[in-house]
């Protein structure tokens, strides 16, 4: 094949690095529009999608304006406003059901599968896109050669390639201990907790990756497993869920917190109202003389929570507790405050961080001075809390940057 050949069918032939769930879509995308897709990615397809909302595949969020969607992003907020009035909320629910794969809504606003399953969701995902070519090689690095980039991949498998790809007529195509590789257009999708090694051959600024969506450690005193409803967040006025563990906070409340403050230095520290409503303690101790403290506060608290938040306070009787007592009480009740030390190593379900937004044009997803070269999905410096945005993320910068290759 002659280098004209090779060149001349550019316009077909897009790689695609990394095979999660915005990897995976774009490749949808581009293969519903007639274009070759090669698929590079060492782990199994859409792996990453099988552990999400615990199994059950927290598809989107049930928020129609595009504005108030990206107020849901630490990071990538204005960014996302162009990504999202080209594929928003909707669309995603309309992509679905294209897929066969109807969804539902909860009261919560989170948007699941019918079938509750993250593993349905992944085997009618990967039967859309099964005339993609994959490859099971790691991929080492990108570099611009003439006409488009050059991927290598390390210890090629010779079973690891379902099609034979195009090579550029100046490469060789598999080596000793290496493949090299040659396209004309490139997506990358490795994720956040990937190597940005394989950019080191292009002056794409990288913001340091760190955990988002994570727990927190913190040395306190309260037994693993006891969960605190509507608990208030008194430093950012959030309210949700708060888990304690044996290695600190855990829950929708603490990975909202983590999220918010992923790049802040450690040590620092929080305070949370553990019970954010009206309630009147010198009336329940009127009422409970001779209970221990403990058994009243069991009205509004688990049952176990009480003796390891108050310590021996909790054995005394209502009779016996003054008001600088109840004072004390009601103060560590309203203003619980914890020292976060770090977050919990292997936790993060994402990562804030990754390549640089201004590195990259929003109305196409491509790297602003890298003609042809994508950025779709977490490897992006984009993250949002929990409840399906870091996936409404990944389906619409797939369709923006599908969008953008075939036009």
């Amino acid at each position: 094949m002659s280098g004209t050949d090779v060149f001349s069918n550019k316009s077909r032939r897009i790689a695609i690095i990394g095979s999660g769930a915005s990897g995976c879509i774009c490749a949808y995308f581009l293969l519903k529009a007639g274009l070759e897709v090669t698929l590079f990615d060492f782990s199994a397809p859409l792996r990453t999608l099988l552990p999400t909302g615990g199994g059950r595949c927290n598809l989107a969020h049930a928020e129609y304006d595009f504005k108030e969607l990206a107020k849901n992003y630490p990071r990538g907020e204005k960014f996302l406003y162009s990504v999202f009035s080209k594929f928003s909320t909707c669309d995603t629910i309309s992509l679905f059901e294209e897929l066969d794969i109807p969804t539902y809504i909860q009261k919560n606003g989170r948007i699941f599968p019918e079938s509750n399953s993250a593993k349905k969701v992944r085997e009618k995902i990967l039967e859309k896109i099964k005339k993609a070519e994959f490859v099971k090689e790691k991929v080492t690095g990108i570099e611009v050669i003439e006409g488009g980039y050059r991927i290598t991949t390390e210890n090629p498998s010779p079973a690891s390639v379902t099609v034979n790809s195009v090579p550029h007529p100046n490469l060789p195509h598999k080596g000793k201990e290496c493949s090299r590789w040659w396209f004309p257009q490139v997506v990358v999708s490795i994720g956040g907790k990937s190597s940005f090694n394989i950019l080191k051959n292009l002056n794409i600024n990288i913001i340091e990756p760190k955990p988002s969506l994570v727990g927190l450690n913190c040395d306190i005193k309260i037994p693993s497993g006891i969960v605190l409803k509507n608990v208030l967040s008194g430093d950012m006025n959030i309210k949700d869920d708060l888990l304690f563990t044996h290695f600190g906070i855990s829950g929708p409340l603490a990975y909202t917190i983590s999220s918010i403050k992923a790049g802040e230095k450690f040590p620092y520290k929080l305070s949370f109202d553990l019970y954010p409503q009206e309630f009147n303690l010198q009336e329940l101790l009127n009422t409970y003389p001779r209970k221990d403290l403990k058994n009243i506060l069991a009205e509004i608290f688990p049952a176990n929570f009480a003796k390891s938040f108050l310590g021996e306070l909790a054995d005394i009787k209502a009779c016996k507790i003054d008001g600088k007592t109840r004072d004390y009480i009601l103060n560590k009740i309203h203003n619980f405050e914890v020292t976060i030390t770090g977050t919990n190593k292997g936790e993060e379900t994402v990562t804030a961080g990754g390549v640089d937004l201004d590195e990259i044009n929003p109305k196409t997803m491509e790297a602003k001075n890298y003609p042809n070269l994508y950025f779709i999905g977490e490897v992006l410096n984009i993250d949002g809390f929990c409840g399906g945005f870091n996936l409404q993320n990944a389906w619409s910068t797939a369709f923006v940057a599908a969008e953008g290759i075939i036009n």
